[in-house]
């Protein structure tokens, strides 16, 4: 059709770097339609855009597999590329940025425990270096509070890990999978890289985060669909002691992947295949429609998106 072609041919003539960031979501959401819907672009034109970018490079960024999308090793290492540049060129904007542009309001954030430790930091960092005038409140407490906390306009912004959320009140600016993983220390002796059953590791024991938490929740549901009980050794909200207390001693836990990848990648934490449970929970950034859009919420927004960490 005209208006494709046309689409097509805007596409080709703007590459750069919105060919980055239509690749960036794309491998966020795993999925071209998706990709698509958040970019308010049609799916043609990302299909575009993706091919015209595999062409450029000369390689195969994506494994198609039916209505599955998966980065190749060459796509996952472009996407560390693609994230440094996008990086730069938003760290070149800010420092061409006037006086009177400069962003001062507070920030009242909502999260959960694992993403304040994994995913706050950095972006917290980086307001301090561009806008050391924007002040943050952080407040860690479980999905359901943080939404009642946004409902009463206590929260600007949501950060949460659960299953998909949401409400015709609520403004949902992101929701990437997230992969639920055993671990344990790369030394515990039951290290291996066989699959296992969960019922092959019930007899070690398992430092694992309280029950109200939402993937504790769905491990134990899972447990239960296989007349299967777990007596937890240790049972705590604060994920960064049950990473410490997974390196010094032979203990399991279950932890999205982003909280332990930087231990995982250092050989200090090994992943367990369990074969039998498998769970994904979603990484969901939300506030309430009735909320004004600051400038300062819209660059917290862009820095989860491009996922700087």
């Amino acid at each position: 059709p005209a208006d494709i072609y046309q689409e097509e041919i805007k596409e080709e003539s703007s590459m750069e770097f919105r060919q980055l960031n239509t690749f960036i979501q794309v491998a966020k959401f795993q999925s071209f339609s998706k990709a698509a819907e958040h970019l308010g672009y049609s799916q043609s034109a990302v299909t575009v855009q993706i091919r015209m970018l595999e062409k450029e490079l000369n390689t195969r960024l994506f494994d198609r597999m039916g209505k599955k999308i998966l980065l190749t090793s060459q796509g996952q290492e472009f996407l560390e590329c693609a994230n440094t540049i996008l990086y730069d060129v938003e760290k070149a904007k800010c420092s061409m940025e006037s006086e009177t542009a400069e962003l001062k309001n507070p920030l009242r954030i909502g999260t959960i425990e694992s993403l304040c430790f994994s995913k706050l930091p950095s972006i917290i960092h980086y307001f301090r270096e561009h806008y050391p005038k924007v002040e943050f409140r952080i407040v860690t407490a479980s999905p359901e509070e943080l939404i009642s906390q946004m409902e009463q306009n206590e929260l600007d912004l949501i950060y949460i890990l659960d299953t998909p959320r949401w409400t015709k009140d609520w403004i949902k600016v992101m929701e990437i999978p997230e992969d639920m993983i055993f671990v344990c220390s790369s030394h515990a002796a039951f290290v291996s890289d066989k699959e296992f059953s969960i019922a092959e590791l019930l007899d070690k024991p398992f430092f694992l985060t309280e029950k109200d938490a939402n993937y504790r929740q769905a491990f134990d549901q899972a447990l239960a669909q296989k007349c299967l009980d777990l007596h937890p050794h240790l049972e705590i909200s604060n994920t960064e002691f049950i990473i410490h207390m997974l390196e010094q001693n032979d203990g399991i836990s279950l932890l999205p992947y982003f909280a332990v990848q930087k231990e995982v990648e250092d050989d200090r934490l090994a992943i367990l295949h369990v074969n039998d449970i498998q769970i994904t929970m979603y990484r969901q950034l939300l506030y309430h429609k009735s909320k004004f859009l600051t400038e300062e919420m819209k660059k917290f927004i862009y820095l989860a998106e491009l996922d700087y960490t």
